[in-house]
């Protein structure tokens, strides 16, 4: 019988062992799913921040992981991968699995039942934490610069403000120290109440004001943490974050950083070049 992926990554684990219980042939690298894993896997609904690369070691021999991703195999006994899972995350009659790709087919000594160690490129993991926790602030900071700009309420952020990034996002692509979100200024959001036009007009101030925030709360040094409803890979995870103005918690199955100490600043720079779409571009520096 099959059982979900347990996972370590919510508290920062880079390293760990595990026994391998399939390796599927693909084109484009064999995948391998082990009971356990410390590898962050890339959300195939939501593949806001990219998967965990680093290495599967075993009898002397290694082979390198390109990308952590999501699988799953259904009651069926239909095996899927990534964007060919042909359901949401966590859906019914399906048992959720961490795949790990390789480059290339599976070496020999890479088979079900082998026993395994797995280690997680520490450099990207750290850039990629960084990143998605500077994505999380800056859309918090973003919400509250323009939460004057609502006419009637759109619902409230993890810190009480209107939701504009719940309400107008429509992608977040997080990367080594920095994020690009996508925000649709178009006629639903007007009709929700939010002031397009006085945005626009004071594009710059919005941005001062969002690097003002996020100046404060990097200076905070707030602690930030991941919980965690269970220890599977599709167990509920929430961000936490000790900020000045309030505990912050977002539901979210990437990684983060332990402390805002790690970071020397957060800032963002804003492009509405299409009147209809805001790009945020978030860059983050490491302390």
């Amino acid at each position: 019988m099959t059982t979900p992926t347990i996972v370590s990554f919510p508290d920062g684990t880079l390293r760990g062992d595990a026994v391998v219980t399939r390796v599927a042939d693909d084109p484009e690298g064999a995948v391998v799913v082990v009971d356990a894993t410390p590898f962050h896997p890339v959300d195939h609904t939501w593949p806001d921040q990219p998967g965990d690369v680093g290495v599967l070691t075993a009898g002397g021999g290694s082979v390198r992981v390109t990308e952590a991703l999501m699988a799953a195999v259904s009651d069926e006994g239909e095996f899927a991968v990534g964007s060919a899972i042909p359901v949401k995350r966590g859906a019914e009659g399906w048992t959720w699995l961490v795949g790990h790709r390789l480059d290339g087919a599976a070496p020999a000594w890479l088979t079900q039942g082998a026993g395994v160690s797995l280690a997680v490129d520490e450099g990207r993991r750290a850039g990629l934490s960084r990143g998605h926790t500077a994505c999380h602030l800056a859309s918090l900071a973003l919400d509250l610069a323009v939460a004057d700009l609502w006419r009637k309420g759109p619902g409230e952020d993890a810190l009480g403000n209107p939701d504009f990034e719940g309400r107008a996002n429509q992608s977040s692509r997080i990367h080594e120290d920095g994020a690009v979100d996508e925000y649709r200024l178009g006629k639903s959001l007007r009709r929700a109440g939010f002031d397009t036009e006085t945005f626009a007009a004071t594009l710059s101030d919005r941005e001062q004001r969002i690097n003002a925030q996020l100046a404060a709360w990097v200076a905070s040094g707030a602690a930030s943490l991941i919980e965690v409803d269970g220890p599977t890979i599709v167990d509920r995870r929430r961000w936490r974050c000790d900020l000045p103005e309030g505990e912050a918690v977002i539901l979210c199955g990437g990684t983060h950083v332990a402390s805002l100490d790690e970071f020397a600043a957060i800032s963002v720079s804003l492009d509405l070049s299409d009147p209809q779409l805001l790009v945020m571009t978030t860059t983050a520096t490491r302390a």
